[in-house]
């Protein structure tokens, strides 16, 4: 595994290069996000979503993340009805994660059926976005919270010790607080919240 230091503010855009290039690749990373830190892998590549399922403990039932780096992203992946878009519009960037019906852009291994859905978020973290812009694409994403622990990881020297080998990089953004996102269910009106994280649900008129 190799550890990228970055700066919180202005991380160092040669290290966020060598990161995507690992994500491209096919291999995972431990990027910071607004709240916790989360695990990175290519849309395009199936073993990355494969292996972020084995180290979060989860089956092809449970939906994985893309990290946008802006709404047109968004827009792409995830059908958006007026008042989806007000709300997502509201929470982004930000800590917040929405349940959306996918679209067919999204590969059929990240959505198992026909009518499943996707979640999108848009970082507000200056490292996660620097990595999408350098990816030209959404990421896919996911909470580091290991399997068999229902806490996210935030320290770096603590997802080094439990990842080692296990990722290819780790994007090192200093201690985080060990709070994820807030998760919200858009697929009916008016929505509602799943998992109450760092996102105030009240940024969002909810």
């Amino acid at each position: 595994m190799q550890r990228y230091a970055i700066h919180p503010t202005h991380p160092q855009p040669r290290l966020l290069r060598l990161a995507a290039a690992i994500v491209r690749d096919g291999g995972l990373i431990a990027y910071p996000t607004d709240g916790c830190y989360a695990l990175g892998g290519s849309l395009d590549r199936p073993e990355a979503a494969a292996a972020i399922r084995v180290l979060r403990g989860i089956d092809e039932r449970h939906p994985l993340a893309l990290a946008c780096a802006d709404l047109a992203q968004v827009g792409r992946y995830a059908k958006l009805d007026n008042w989806q878009f007000r709300v997502v519009r509201q929470g982004t960037p930000g800590p917040f994660t929405f349940l959306l019906p996918a679209t067919r852009e999204v590969p059929r291994r990240v959505r198992p059926s026909r009518h499943a859905t996707i979640g999108v978020r848009v970082p507000s973290d200056a490292a996660a976005l620097a990595i999408l812009a350098e990816l030209g694409g959404p990421m896919l994403s996911s909470s580091l919270i290991l399997a068999g622990s229902d806490t996210p990881l935030a320290d770096p020297d603590a997802i080094a010790a439990a990842l080692g080998r296990r990722i290819g990089a780790l994007v090192d953004g200093g201690p985080r607080a060990a709070v994820p996102s807030t998760v919200v269910d858009l697929t009916e009106p008016p929505g509602r919240i799943v998992r109450l994280g760092l996102g105030d649900p009240a940024a969002l008129g909810l």
